[in-house]
């Protein structure tokens, strides 16, 4: 039996198939290569040894997928493919509608003809708007301030619909908070196109000299140095939860929200000045206004994952940092 790894070249998704392939198990990624690079497949392989099946494809295209599952013994899915970057979904927003929503409608259309009925879905704390207060958990109600949040709100909605609709499906719905960190080894890191989106490939970047200055949004926010707090999660982590949640996919029946998180809440000057401790590099930075829609704090509660899943968090702040400076510092240029 394979596991089919949509979006399995990208950032969360590549740490995801190297810890899989530790456990042995068989492994076919669909990608579109859109924000990622055949690259990543190589460096797997050093890290692992092992080699994975890769079909590039679109998860939009339903034949594609279809003759994935017809010459591939499928027998879980693992869906992270899906368009990211929160300000550019308000630029093109048909193209996230399209590219997010219909993408996986399709590839659950095509998962119920397969009777493929497995499914671990790569969600995101976005959901749950602006109004809740921290810590979140999977009993807070939801909403979306961007389309980017939209959509993984509206795959959520589809997936709960269509858990009641069929007992057979069993679904976990990971929310994520803030993803950061590398594969200790430097080979695999975050590499986004283009100027980032997200706090440290950001800052990183500016270490290594790519970018002259790092934006922060905000520096009147009532917490502790007025800068936003987020909850930032080791990629490793977060990976090795996809793990245990395929693990227990089996005692799951319906569509399970789960949050991944540490449960702590880190600011954005906390992470500049540890990641200069750390690099040894400044990271000069101008203040700018705050963003429409950002909020001041945000953390997880983490309890269903550590009592459901059996998963907590283990990699503190430091390590985070040390290992991101480390796949930045020796892949300047990302896997170019």
């Amino acid at each position: 039996m394979s596991l089919l790894i949509t979006g399995g070249t990208g950032f969360i998704g590549s740490h995801t198939v190297v810890e899989l392939l530790a456990l042995d198990k068989d492994i076919v990624i669909v990608d579109n290569l859109s924000n990622s690079s055949t690259l990543v497949l190589d460096r797997i392989k050093q890290i692992t040894g092992k080699s994975v099946t890769f079909i590039q494809a679109d998860i939009c295209d339903r034949q594609a997928l279809t003759k994935v599952f017809e010459q591939h013994d499928i027998d879980a899915v693992v869906h992270f493919a899906g368009l990211k970057a929160v300000g550019e979904s308000s630029e093109i927003p048909l193209s996230y509608y399209h590219n997010n929503v219909s993408g996986s409608v399709t590839l659950l259309q095509v998962m119920a003809e397969q009777n493929v009925k497995n499914l671990v879905f790569s969600s995101s704390a976005t959901v749950y708007g602006e109004n809740n207060p921290s810590p979140l958990d999977e009993t807070m109600p939801t909403s979306a301030t961007n389309p980017y949040g939209q959509t993984k709100l509206m795959i959520e909605n589809i997936l709960f619909d269509l858990a009641r609709s069929d007992e057979q499906w069993s679904i976990a719905c990971l929310r994520y908070f803030n993803p950061i960190g590398a594969h200790e080894s430097g080979l695999i890191g975050e590499n986004p196109n283009g100027i980032p989106n997200n706090l440290l490939p950001y800052v990183s970047q500016v270490a290594v000299g790519r970018l002259a200055q790092l934006q922060i949004f905000g520096d009147d926010y009532q917490t502790v140095d007025g800068t936003g707090v987020r909850d930032y999660i080791h990629v490793v982590d977060l990976a090795q939860g996809h793990v245990k949640a395929l693990e227990k996919l089996s005692e799951i029946k319906g569509c399970v929200p789960i949050n991944l998180g540490t449960g702590n809440g880190t600011s954005v000057l906390e992470i500049v000045n540890t990641f200069k401790e750390i690099s040894g590099q400044d990271i000069p930075y101008n203040i700018a206004p705050r963003r429409a829609g950002d909020i001041a704090t945000v953390y997880a509660d983490a309890s269903v994952a550590n009592t459901l899943l059996g998963w907590h968090a283990k990699r503190d702040l430091a390590t985070m940092i040390a290992d991101t400076w480390r796949w930045q510092s020796q892949n300047p240029n990302g896997f170019e």
